[in-house]
């Protein structure tokens, strides 16, 4: 595991893409309570030196997706953070670190959702806040050795 250290990790985030995006119009119900399922992966770019949050939400009815979102924000580190998170040929990344990333890849995808869903029905389905630290158990750890 990695030393407690207060190393402060540098970096801008470098893109954002909407990976999935569709609602399903023969699903939705008005009046029908909605489910929401999350999914959140994080992916590393060593050539770039990024990490990436990919960041999925299903609105659900009666089990039937009714919208689906996957968004991903690329993050790139700067160079000696990226170094100081080596340890061993693996890159551990803090799960405070990872937490932040994450919060700022739900607003995103919030904010993506609202401009994609404004003026139509489906402009009621927001993200609601998330504590996304408790979705994110443990340091990550990537493999730095070659492929």
């Amino acid at each position: 595991m990695m030393e407690k250290q207060n190393t402060q990790v540098v970096f801008v985030l470098q893109g954002i893409k909407t990976e999935q995006f569709a609602f399903f119009e023969e699903n939705y119900a008005p009046k029908k309570e909605t489910g929401l399922g999350t999914e959140l992966q994080f992916k590393l770019d060593k050539t770039n030196k990024q990490i990436a949050v990919f960041l999925g939400f299903e609105f659900f009815q009666s089990k039937k997706v009714v919208l689906k979102i996957q968004v991903s924000c690329h993050f790139r580190i700067e160079e000696s953070s990226w170094t100081s998170l080596i340890q061993k040929n693996k890159l551990i990344v803090p799960k405070s670190f990872l937490a932040h990333l994450a919060i700022m890849s739900t607003d995103t995808t919030r904010g993506i959702l609202f401009a994609k869903t404004e003026s139509t029905v489906f402009s009621k389905f927001i993200i609601p806040p998330l504590n996304v630290t408790e979705m994110i158990k443990e340091d990550a750890l990537f493999d730095m050795t070659a492929e």
